[in-house]
């Protein structure tokens, strides 16, 4: 006598098998990887010692994101230039806009100091990792 599974046995596995695999990665980069070691991976293009802005265009206060190279550069206080993956750390979505001394994540509502990277706002539980910077006159670029 031959058992074969009758359609509840198979939605049933089909339905479970689909969970663990959906569940296997929900994506919250809380692993302990840098973005460093991400970009190198993800064949980023490096900076490579070009301009990425001038100081003129960084506002006091602010900054201003470059999606492309995954960065974003901050001027917290008058003179002081700062730059951060523009990364979120807690499911790797670009950041949107900084303000209000914060860089702010429109995924999920993180949003992290200007001075530091710092988390100033979960649900991201990891502050942006810092990139080096040149500054030469009125040219920034990413060391």
């Amino acid at each position: 006598m031959t058992i074969r599974p009758n359609r509840r046995t198979v939605l049933l596995a089909t339905g479970a098998a689909a969970l663990v695999v959906g569940c296997g990665d929900s994506g919250d980069d809380d692993s302990g990887s840098t973005t460093a070691e991400t970009s190198e991976t993800s064949g980023a293009p490096e900076a490579g010692g070009e301009e990425l802005t001038t100081t003129d265009a960084v506002p006091v206060g602010g900054g201003k994101i470059f999606k492309d190279e995954e960065v974003v550069v901050v001027q917290p206080e008058e003179g002081e230039f700062k730059a951060f993956s523009a990364i979120c750390t807690h499911q790797r979505c670009t950041v949107a806009s900084v303000s209000d001394g914060t860089i702010n994540c429109p995924c999920h509502g993180s949003r992290f100091s200007i001075t530091d990277g710092a988390v100033a706002n979960p649900p991201a539980t990891r502050p942006l990792p810092e990139k080096k910077l040149t500054v030469e006159g009125n040219s920034i670029r990413l060391a």
